[in-house]
């Protein structure tokens, strides 16, 4: 049997050996060796969501490629493919169209298409979809809580500036006082353009030193 091996591992996962690509790797190889099978190619999408469309998956589009009539696209898990159930189908669609078929070195009834495997398949996409819609409540709540104290979560926001313990974010006067004087234009009945203008009559200027665009005063007017 020839096999095209697929791996794939999201920003989230990158730090677990048990999901990381060289641990998917290992797992693809045993599986071919059991069942004395040719490995063709191998391909990766590193940083990727499960939840991201093929569209999205270089790695992915050209293993898909790649295959030909008879030949199986292995993946250590399932969840490797997706963790979307409409993503899944789309690629095992994708993936049928040439001919071939989608194998799990874990099993998880890839094994056949009787009504078992079927529903073994279905169940395991929607414990897959479960753990990622998981993944994301944590970490939301992980970044609110940052927030609420006051620490830095990505790029500083237009008005603040980092403090000295490189962790916490506090105001910084100057583009604080930028913020109040466009909500003041704002408030006044200026439109967008406007106030740019007015900005950069009165020395007024962004972060770099260039003057306002008018979707960045609308960002500051949103955040009021």
């Amino acid at each position: 049997m020839r096999y095209v091996i697929y791996l794939r591992v999201s920003t989230d996962e990158q730090a677990d050996s048990k999901a990381g690509l060289n641990a998917q790797l290992d797992s693809c190889r045993a599986h071919i060796k059991r069942n004395s099978g040719e490995c063709l190619d191998v391909f990766s999408d590193e940083g990727i969501s499960g939840a991201a469309g093929l569209e999205k998956r270089p790695g992915l589009l050209q293993a898909i490629a790649s295959l030909d009539k008879g030949d199986t696209l292995l993946v250590a898990k399932r969840d490797r493919l997706g963790r979307d159930p409409i993503v899944t189908a789309m690629i095992e669609s994708a993936i049928a169209r040439k001919k071939a078929r989608v194998v799990s070195a874990a099993g998880e009834g890839t094994d056949g298409d009787s009504p078992s495997d079927v529903l073994m398949r279905r169940m395991i996409d929607a414990f897959a979809e479960y753990e990622r819609l998981i993944i994301k409540a944590r970490t939301s709540s992980a970044l609110q809580a940052k927030k609420t104290r006051n620490e830095r979560v990505g790029s500083i926001p237009y008005g603040f500036r980092l403090s000295g313990d490189g962790v916490h974010i506090k105001e910084n006067p100057a583009e604080q006082e930028v913020i109040t004087e466009i909500r003041r234009l704002g408030t006044a009945g200026l439109n967008l353009p406007a106030i740019c203008r007015e900005l950069e009559r009165k020395g007024f200027t962004t972060r770099t030193g260039k003057a306002f665009l008018p979707v960045q005063v609308q960002r500051v007017l949103k955040a009021a």
